[in-house]
């Protein structure tokens, strides 16, 4: 069965969502890279697993829910971490971040049957999923990250392999202030939409 795995770094002011910043303070910034942390962890709980892995850069909260295996991030660049990640997996896994809390237990619940690769595109040209049904580190390792064609090179980097590339749903990232509107009002009900409000209005 599929494993799950989570890159995060511990929401922690100054360290987290500083794009953010202005308008939100580094405190507001934090607390809603807590709550979209908090909604991505629950939708994957929500998910069908054989295993749930937090791979964080800090240390774990309340927030954190039960059923999760955590692992420290290792040294480098995101390219690295990501890979390292994979490497924690022997059979098929699926890789999210943190940015998208509007994700849903279906959206992860993936089929390797007929690809070898789920690739979710971002709508700012990176990706905010990626799963393979033969976890392989060096497919990751080297890719430009952070970039308007992250998304771009790390497919052709699938295809390249001679893997069949499945394409989920294109998804929005939270990285400013207009994006977590945006993200906040398709998931009204969500942790991060009622942190939002409560940032909003000044609480």
């Amino acid at each position: 069965m599929t494993v799950l795995l989570v890159i995060a770094k511990e929401p922690l002011p100054g360290r987290v969502k500083t794009r953010l910043t202005p308008p939100f303070s580094p405190a507001q910034a934090a607390a809603l890279a807590e709550a979209a942390l908090a909604d991505t962890l629950r939708a994957v709980a929500g998910a069908p697993a054989g295993r749930r892995l937090l791979v964080l850069d800090g240390r774990p909260g309340p927030w954190l829910p039960p059923g999760f295996d955590v692992v420290p991030q290792c040294a480098g660049g995101l390219d690295e971490r990501l890979a390292d990640a994979f490497a924690h997996c022997s059979g098929p896994a699926l890789l999210i971040g943190m940015d998208t809390p509007q994700v849903t237990p279906a959206l992860l619940t993936v089929d390797f049957s007929d690809c070898d690769a789920c690739f979710g595109p971002a709508e700012d040209g990176g990706f905010w999923a990626l799963g393979l049904a033969r976890p392989e580190p060096a497919l990751l390792r080297g890719v430009p990250m952070s970039t308007p064609v992250t998304g771009a090179v790390q497919r052709e980097r699938l295809v390249s392999a001679g893997l069949r590339v499945r394409d989920l749903p294109r998804l929005r990232d939270v990285d400013t202030a207009a994006d977590a509107r945006a993200v906040a009002a398709l998931a009204p009900r969500g942790a991060f939409a009622a942190r939002l409000a409560d940032c909003a209005a000044g609480r």
